[in-house]
């Protein structure tokens, strides 16, 4: 998504539940930071999420939506508090705008900061999963039956999903000095669904019009049971890897424990014409309102959103100054064993910037 020649970014803020509303600010902090590099930026705060559903009874309103489609060219979403028990009428819309918007692509880099600028990082890998599709479509029935009660869930992989979330996947691989791709499945068991994405993936190097642009790229793959195991025994053999919804989500959140925290990793949403940047991490519950949430991850989103959509020096900028922070190590959140507070850690990336 190359830049244009923005007079102004407009920038829908979705702070929605928990530490949303706390690690948002820090986004938007950074990216005012950039001052002139970058077009003159205008923040538009929206509503949704489970409190906003509590409130209205609608957790994504409509006038949310038209104003990212009409008036955005991008957007930042905090965190969503999807309960675990149903509750009637509330859907996610985290999992709703992604498909509104045709997000297709969640694209989760999970890199370790090295000690020093001359050290490589020991993780250093992006995780791109499928957004649209999977068991997410959240089509469940409940009956009962001889066994009692039975409940069932509808798993959708289709060919193009799947093609348009390879493509992104060998895209990014170009990008990067490995060029290698691992595709994430378990067609030794869901053949149909699994093994439909799994030959469709592998079949993006031979699609009509490629002639040759990926002959470059290495391509492995891996069942998804396997692939949890060895990325925490070999972190290092992964660069970019693809996978449907579910299986993206899983390793993702796992692969965040191999560099310290949930609150360091970053996320875009991405589509062909609209980009949404989100922190990996929840809504914690737990800890909002006490001002020590990490701001991290939600910096860092800003970052890949502004690379997706062009202003790569602005993005290079924001990830060396959260860098410089994390390898100082004087100013973190309890999370990474520190003691500072989210406004204290998003002062100090502000400073780097």
């Amino acid at each position: 998504m190359a830049a244009t020649a923005r007079k102004s970014l407009k920038i829908g803020m979705i702070p929605a539940d928990g530490i949303g509303r706390e690690v948002l600010p820090g986004a938007k902090a950074a990216i005012q930071a950039l001052g002139s590099s970058i077009p003159t930026t205008e923040f538009i705060d929206l509503p949704a999420g489970f409190e906003c559903f509590q409130r209205t009874g609608t957790a994504l309103p409509d006038e949310t939506v038209e104003v990212l489609k009409n008036e955005c060219d991008c957007a930042l979403f905090g965190a969503v508090s999807s309960p675990s028990r149903k509750v009637v009428g509330y859907s996610s819309p985290i999992v709703a705008l992604r498909k509104k918007m045709d997000l297709y692509a969640n694209i989760r880099p999970v890199s370790s900061v090295a000690p020093t600028l001359n050290e490589q990082p020991t993780v250093d890998l992006v995780v791109v999963r499928e957004n649209t599709e999977c068991l997410y479509i959240k089509e469940e029935t409940q009956t009962v039956g001889e066994k009692g009660t039975e409940a069932r869930a509808t798993r959708l992989i289709t060919e193009r999903a799947s093609r348009r979330i390879g493509e992104m996947a060998f895209k990014i691989a170009l990008t990067r000095p490995r060029k290698h791709v691992t595709i994430i499945h378990k067609s030794n068991v869901l053949s149909v669904t699994d093994g439909l994405f799994r030959e469709t993936v592998r079949g993006v190097p031979t699609l009509p019009g490629m002639d040759g642009k990926y002959d470059s790229i290495t391509v492995a793959e891996q069942l998804v049971d396997s692939a949890v195991y060895r990325l925490f025994r070999e972190p290092h053999i992964y660069d970019v890897m693809v996978a449907p919804n579910l299986y993206g989500d899983i390793i993702s959140d796992a692969a965040a424990a191999l560099v310290g925290s949930l609150g360091l990793v970053p996320s875009i949403n991405a589509g062909d014409s609209f980009v949404m940047g989100e922190p990996v991490h929840g809504s914690a519950p737990d800890i909002a309102g006490q001002d020590i949430a990490n701001p991290l991850a939600a910096i860092r989103s800003a970052a890949l959103m502004l690379r997706q959509l062009g202003y790569g020096d602005g993005a290079t900028r924001i990830e060396n100054a959260v860098n410089e922070v994390v390898r100082e190590g004087r100013y973190l959140t309890p999370d990474l064993g520190g003691k500072s507070s989210t406004s204290e850690v998003v002062g100090e990336v502000v400073k780097r910037i």
